[in-house]
């Protein structure tokens, strides 16, 4: 098609139908977000009246390896700097969820048996799991509570968490000193999984512990929900105060410990060979080994009963976790990136050698070195990884987990699968990682998993990405990994207390990470999201920082308005599909008649001819070919003639023309009018490919924002300097787009795979069968009326 005037083509911008206010993409998400306050500023930063509680420990422990359990006392110091007056305290008490009454025993639910492969079936880790959830004595048992005075303190315990009622009022700027002390029994952590347990060798007969949540802690409270006492289910993690740590830990003393904090009493504890090792491992530019496998299979057999005790510090820290065992190989590198320098650790069995030996020291340094390069500078003097019975988690300076070598049943040698590797790799990473989030920048886990979890999915695929070009892809690092997930009716909004959540890897994990990377390579750009991240986790090192705080610095500091994307990607479940539904080609009437009606003569002779005028060809006699004298001038003329008429006409209007006019008339380019539809809800920017005639392809991409007068459907003009031959939106699959068939235009084929296969014969024959049920028709046939039946 023509048009006549480039005021047509620049007027259908403006939207045909304008969509009300419900419908609004755009709105901003003063509904949805808190009101700034002094506390927490309007910029997403913390405000100039920003407080967070304190709480210092001091614990003294010991480990009785036989009856797996531990005792221990400590002393708390609670540090009010709340403008609140406090009348209690309430303590996370997380080992109760062992006990049968916990709210995460009594509120677990199964799938619908329909749902089950086989409904009357069940695995002997499940069944040898539920045996021991009703015959294992778990869950702290409280002994004394007093103030420093001596005094006895009320408490009331209630489940997972612990009140305790203050003898006075506890003010603003004051302090209140406690102990308590407790023991519990350790959960086996390969059948009953907590994020803590012991895991037993039955060839030496030696556990390793790893132990977390074995103390008494202080709940959070804090100016958005007050105190965080929601129960632990399982699910929503820790919320925790910053605090120094003074702890000793006592066990047999052939046990190496792994801990939070730095250990304060080597000479004690290690050996001269041992402390001479560590301080090589400091300036070393590869993994050192302070206890071979050598000797850690001699201390395996040899089990000692005398006791030492292993004294380590921490300060700033959130948490404190430990693990030992008797069976532990412990390599060391110490690291310098940045203004960050320490010692990285890893501890492990032999039975996760040669894979730990060779990857785990180096994962927690590349794990440093890239998130110190995307966030903040580590801040801590070790950061360590522990083998185990957790798969993965993490606690200051400290992580469990998984991943081992499987024994070759022909030759017994332990080797590992390219998938083994790469998810041990990737789990350090994830774990290590989680230092920064939420270890130091402090967000509530209890309420919202997606701010540890899915920021730091996201910066693991970032440091995976720089530890080899084709890392093997074990999580959705892309947005494409999401797609299924984003076609699930299944599904909950990001924006979703962690404990209801349906789809926990994908809400926590997954969503996030995608979103972020759509940011950072499609909305943003790299430059402005990550100068916006890192100021994110600037801001809100060593502070608790909600939603809020994350989606207000991220616009503040990179300039730019996302509500819509806050809203669509993390408060609905809304999905990207875009289809591309029709496209029109214009060019500028040049109105040279010349020009013109050769153009339409040459649309009119591509059309196609009719099958009736094909069948008339030479069949049909035409009286004016028997009767020349019928012919006048318009038979031979046609439609397409140019006329003096016509061209008086084009004279006169290039004469009421200007210059610029009649450069406007020559124009040479192609203009396209595309309609595009939003099938799937969820805004997003257009990122077209152009495909030319030539076989040059052009990018271009268009923000969001063309959403904004109507969000289900709009008009784009494209420009071209030669004809088009194809468009695709979203060539690399970068926006989570759930249905690809209609990016493009010309539609393209869906190419995919049939797999063949082999029908099994039914038994027996067909036709006896099929003769057998006549027969039982026929005998209800004959049924009398009294129920007796004709012989």
């Amino acid at each position: 098609m023509r048009l006549s005037s480039l005021l047509m083509l620049l007027c259908i911008s403006v939207p045909a139908i304008a969509q009300s206010p419900s419908d609004d993409k755009f709105r901003q998400l003063e509904d949805l977000l808190p009101t700034p306050t002094s506390i927490r500023a309007a910029s997403g930063a913390p405000g100039h009246a920003y407080w967070q509680q304190r709480a210092d420990y001091v614990i003294r422990a010991s480990l009785d390896e036989d009856k797996r359990a531990i005792t221990g006392a400590e002393t708390i110091t609670y540090h009010n700097n709340s403008p609140d007056t406090l009348n209690y305290l309430w303590l996370q008490l997380d080992q109760n969820i062992f006990k049968p009454d916990a709210d995460a025993n009594t509120t677990a639910t199964y799938p619908s048996r329909d749902a089950w492969k086989n409904p009357n079936a069940m695995s002997f880790t499940a069944m040898h799991s539920l045996n021991e959830h009703a015959k294992f004595d778990g869950g702290f048992k409280i002994g004394t509570v007093k103030a420093a005075n001596g005094q006895a303190l009320k408490y009331v315990i209630n489940r997972t968490m612990m009140r305790i009622d203050l003898p006075q009022s506890l003010k603003p700027g004051e302090k209140f000193v406690f102990d308590l002390d407790w023991k519990y029994n350790i959960n086996d952590g390969m059948v009953l999984w907590a994020r803590t347990g012991y895991e037993h060798f039955k060839e030496d007969k030696n556990d390793i512990f790893e132990i977390a949540q074995w103390y008494p802690r202080m709940a959070a409270y804090y100016d958005v929900y007050g105190w965080q006492h929601k129960q632990f289910l399982g699910s929503g993690e820790f919320t925790l105060e910053f605090g120094d740590y003074d702890v000793q830990i006592t066990l047999p003393d052939d046990h190496i410990i792994s801990a939070t904090g730095e250990l304060s009493n080597a000479d004690n504890v290690l050996t001269a060979v041992q402390r001479e090792r560590l301080k090589q491992a400091r300036t070393a530019s590869k993994p050192i080994v302070i206890v071979t496998q050598a000797e850690a299979e001699k201390a395996e057999k040899s089990r000692s009963t005398a006791q030492k005790t292993w004294h380590f510090k921490a300060k700033n820290v959130r948490d404190f976790a430990w693990a030992s065992s008797r069976k532990f190989i412990w390599d060391a590198q110490g690291y310098k990136t940045g203004s960050s320098s320490g010692l990285a650790m890893s501890f492990y069995p032999k039975e996760a050698n040669p894979l730990w030996g060779q990857y785990s020291t180096q994962a927690v340094i590349h794990t440093i070195e890239q998130y110190n390069k995307y966030s903040l500078e580590y801040p801590y003097p070790v950061a360590q990884s522990v083998n185990g019975p957790q798969g993965g988690m993490e606690y200051p300076m400290i992580a469990f987990n998984g991943g081992r070598p499987t024994k070759d049943k022909k030759t017994g040698e332990l080797t590992y699968s390219k998938q083994t590797k790469y998810a041990m790799i990737s789990v350090i990473i994830h774990e290590v990682g989680h230092n920064y989030f939420p270890m130091i920048v402090n967000s509530d886990e209890r309420q919202w998993s997606w701010m540890d979890e899915g920021l730091n999915s996201f910066m693991q695929t970032l440091a995976e990405r720089a530890w080899e070009e084709n890392y093997l892809d074990l999580f959705p690092s892309e947005p494409r990994g999401i797609v299924d997930y984003m076609r699930s009716k299944n599904q909950t909004p990001i924006m979703t207390n962690s404990e209801s959540v349906l789809q926990f890897g994908n809400n926590a994990y997954a969503k996030p990470t995608a979103g972020l990377h759509i940011l950072r390579e499609t909305i943003l750009g790299r430059e402005l999201f990550d100068f916006a991240f890192k100021e994110y986790a600037r801001r809100w090192k060593f502070k608790r920082p909600t939603p809020a705080d994350f989606f207000r610095t991220m616009e503040d500091a990179s300039g730019t308005d996302l509500d819509w994307f806050w809203r669509g990607w993390f408060y609905t479940t809304d999905a990207t599909d875009i289809s591309i539904d029709g496209i029109a080609q214009y060019q500028v009437s040049s109105k040279d008649p010349e020009v013109e009606k050769a153009w339409r003569r040459e649309q009119k002779n591509a059309e196609p001819t009719s099958t009736a005028v094909q069948r008339n060809k030479g069949t049909l006699t035409r009286r004016i070919d028997t009767q020349p004298g019928l012919k006048d001038f318009y038979n031979e003329h046609d439609d397409f003639t140019v006329t003096n008429k016509d061209r008086n006409t084009y004279n006169e209007l290039i004469k009421s023309l200007d210059e610029d006019e009649k450069a406007m008339l020559k124009s040479s380019k192609y203009y396209y009018l595309v309609d595009f539809s939003n099938i799937g809800g969820l805004v997003m920017p257009l990122i077209l490919e152009i495909e030319l005639q030539s076989g040059k392809k052009v990018i271009e991409r268009i923000p969001a924002e063309v959403w904004r007068y109507n969000s289900k459907k709009l008009t784009k003009l494209v420009v071209t300097n030669e004809p088009m031959v194809s468009l695709t939106q979203d060539p690399y699959m970068e926006t989570a787009d759930i249905d690809m068939n209609n990016n493009s235009w010309p539609r393209k084929i869906t190419r995919s795979r049939l797999e063949l296969f082999k029908m099994t014969p039914p038994a027996g024959n067909m036709m006896i069968d099929f003769n057998t049920l006549l027969k039982k028709d026929e005998k209800k046939d004959d049924t009398k009326a009294d129920g007796t039946t004709e012989k």
